[in-house]
């Protein structure tokens, strides 16, 4: 039987790039094969040749054994291929119906449409209402408009790109059995993930990227997530190193109380947050996506203060009504999600990009001038301490890839040693020896007696790191739980909506 996919020589260039060369491998009918690699590696401009989203400079796709050149996303659904992007494309103040009749090609009379849409979710056990509006669904729900979107179409290959980063346990295990149900009718699955123990579950076999070329295929069930890590990245991967047991010391920093309204249309208001963290503790906050967490954020920098009540304690002295200066002069560094734009300026250098958040800890302004030279030589040592691609520190921001941008910003916060820092997604987009380089950095920083508070989606990077765990789900801060011997099940109740009396007792 021929392959469901092959590749031949596949090759994708850009001004200074070559995104893909010479990739050749094949999905066999009915198999779920994973596409493996850092950022940057590949992965996404392969799958958008494969989905008519970009063209092939060079090579050859074959579709069930036939010659095929997809100009457009359309054809590619006329072959049969479907894909579910990392991000959806949703309005969020329209219906489940009307989303899914926007992505489509040729969309039936809408009742006929309704009808096709309900028998679909039947079939494969994705609950939902048609008419519900968007912005009322959690994030697993909104990505089931995206999979019975493409389900409509009725695919031989289902590309899958990140499908479970911002799910919970719960929900992924769901994902999974429509996915091995999908694969028992015959459909290929081309999955892509940084969550190695997942592809470990579900995959036979896995293409690993590195560099734009193919560097290895590998049956997942017969390795180890470090040991596929190790392929993608090209080198050994060093284990992070535990903190002493006995290190935790006094509270350094509490929150009470913490009420914000959420921003207008859709924003998550807090709603009584409470928790402390002390010397030497990293706390972990889990949630998906769009449960508050950039809010909390904001309100923890003093960013925001307009509606907000409540405490922020820093070694006693309230913060609350304090700005971001104050706050960072008290002690405080915070790194925010959104890297460009929000942690750092493109268009300015490093060394600017510096004295934005360190010239008071740092002394990179006296009596209200800058100190460049100073300012120079503390983004130079930032440069060099987390190992970031970057000419130097006269380089635009905007220069460095995210995983690099993200490792400088990470650094300037952590190098200025302060009391407690606050950061979201701390290894977003970054490759995984970079990852472990931020982690111990983090934990190295912990040591030092600073109380680290970790906002993630990636539930396991939370239990590898922190010392106790809270889940934020609508604006709501669970009680914080002991990492040793928690329930993963637990977690993914919380993370999917358990409050109340109830919430206090799955959390106990």
């Amino acid at each position: 039987m021929a392959p469901r996919l092959e590749l031949q020589s596949i090759s994708k260039r850009f001004p200074g790039v070559v995104a893909n060369d010479d990739i050749s491998f094949s999905v066999a009918p009915g198999a779920i094969h994973a596409l493996l690699g850092e950022n940057g590696a590949g992965k996404s401009t392969l799958v958008k040749i494969i989905y008519g989203v970009q063209q092939a400079d060079e090579g050859t796709m074959l579709f069930d054994g036939q010659a095929v050149r997809v100009q457009s996303p359309r054809e590619a659904r006329r072959l049969g291929i479907g894909m579910v992007f990392q991000h959806f494309c949703l309005f969020e103040a329209m219906t489940v119906l009307e989303n899914i009749a926007l992505g489509m090609d040729d969309p039936p009379p809408r009742r006929e449409l309704e009808a096709r849409v309900r028998e679909v979710m039947s079939a494969y056990g994705l609950g939902l209402d048609p008419h519900r509006e968007v912005h009322t669904l959690s994030v697993g729900e909104r990505q089931r408009i995206e999979i019975v979107r493409a389900l409509l179409g009725k695919p031989k290959l289902l590309i899958m790109d990140e499908p479970t980063s911002v799910l919970t346990p719960q929900e992924v295990d769901a994902l999974f059995g429509v996915l091995r149900q999908l694969q028992g009718e015959g459909c290929s699955i081309l999955y892509i993930s940084h969550k190695l123990d997942e592809i470990r579950t579900l995959c036979s076999t896995a293409t690993i990227l590195r560099g734009g070329r193919v560097v290895g295929t590998c049956d997942p069930r017969q390795e180890t997530a470090r040991s596929m890590a190790e392929l993608m990245i090209g080198g050994s991967l060093k284990a992070l190193s535990e903190k002493p047991a006995s290190s935790l010391g006094r509270e350094r920093f509490s929150v009470s109380g913490l009420s914000a309204p959420g921003l207008p249309p859709f924003g998550t208001s807090l709603k009584n947050v409470s928790f402390s963290v002390r010397s030497g503790e990293i706390l972990g906050i889990a949630g998906v996506a769009g449960n508050g967490q950039n809010e909390l954020l904001e309100v923890l920098s003093g960013e925001r203060t307009a509606g907000v009540s409540g405490h922020v304690r820093i070694d006693g002295q309230d913060l609350a009504r304090l700005g971001v200066s104050a706050r960072r002069r008290a002690g405080l560094a915070t790194v925010p999600e959104e890297r460009n734009g929000h942690a750092a300026v493109p268009d300015m250098t490093l060394y600017e990009n510096a004295i934005l958040s360190a010239r008071a800890r740092k002394g990179l302004a006296s009596g209200g001038l800058l100190r460049m030279g100073a300012a120079k030589s503390f983004a130079e040592s930032v440069i060099k301490g987390f190992g970031v691609k970057a000419t130097g520190p006269r380089a635009a921001a905007r220069s460095l890839s995210g995983g690099n941008l993200q490792k400088f910003i990470m650094g300037r916060e952590i190098g200025q040693e302060p009391t407690v820092l606050v950061v979201s997604q701390p290894t977003w987009g970054v490759d995984a020896g970079a990852a472990g380089f931020i982690r111990q950095a983090m934990l190295d920083l912990a040591a030092k007696g600073t109380a680290i508070v970790v906002v993630s989606q990636d539930l396991d990077e939370l239990l590898e790191l922190c010392d106790r765990l809270a889940v934020i789900n609508e604006g709501r801060l669970s009680p914080a739980m002991d990492v040793k011997g928690i329930s993963i099940e637990r977690v993914g109740l919380l993370m999917g909506g358990i409050h109340g009396e109830t919430h206090a007792e799955v959390a106990a």
